[in-house]
């Protein structure tokens, strides 16, 4: 189980297991919660009751990260569910050592987003209009987004785009700033989201 792994890890993690959400909003203690780890299985990120749960829970409780584990990697699912305001989404796939280094980053004010569901599995566009239009980057940047989102290393998009890896750092780190972003997976993050559908519902439970 990963509540008692995370007791015995190096680091000291203290946890508590709860039979569900109304247990943990019953318990006196909760304010002192440092993260939420919420088990959802094969739930759909469409399910209303979910949706409905996690924009409760991460509005109510702005100052605790919720963070999902679930069994599906599907990138739309992945960011369907961070949309609901959840600070990482874990799949049950992953080892015990990537659940823990996904809830220490939520922790520390991080957003965790697995692999898989960076992966653009279709043709890579040299260019997101998108990304210039909302977060105001160039032509250049733009592409050099669009890699950073697909996993690329900056020696690949270097050599992809014509430019040298020093000209590729200089524009992360404009883009970085652009987008306010912390990280390369926060980057990655957000030009996804922009190109995820709104959801017509208004929900969260």
């Amino acid at each position: 189980m990963l509540t008692t792994a995370l007791r015995t890890t190096q680091g000291g993690l203290s946890s508590r297991g709860y039979a569900g959400i109304g247990d943990w909003l019953a318990d006196e203690n909760r304010h002192e919660t440092s993260a939420v780890l919420i088990g959802i299985g094969g739930t759909s990120s469409d399910d209303p009751e979910l949706a409905t749960d996690l924009r409760s829970l991460t509005g109510e409780h702005p100052q605790i990260p919720m963070i999902v584990m679930g069994d599906s990697e599907d990138p739309s699912h992945v960011l369907e569910i961070l949309s609901y305001g959840a600070r990482g989404y874990i799949p049950t796939s992953v080892s015990l050592s990537v659940a823990i280094g996904a809830l220490s980053l939520a922790i520390a004010g991080g957003v965790f987003v697995p692999a898989s569901a960076l992966l653009d599995t279709g043709p890579a566009p040299r260019q997101s209009p998108e990304a210039g239009t909302v977060f105001g980057l160039t032509e250049r940047q733009a592409a050099v987004a669009e890699a950073i989102a697909r996993g690329t290393p900056n020696k690949i998009i270097a050599y992809e785009l014509n430019l040298s890896e020093s000209t590729v750092k200089v524009h992360t780190r404009s883009i970085m700033r652009k987008l306010q972003a912390r990280n390369r997976t926060e980057v990655a993050f957000k030009l996804h989201a922009t190109k995820a559908r709104p959801r017509s519902a208004s929900g969260l439970v």
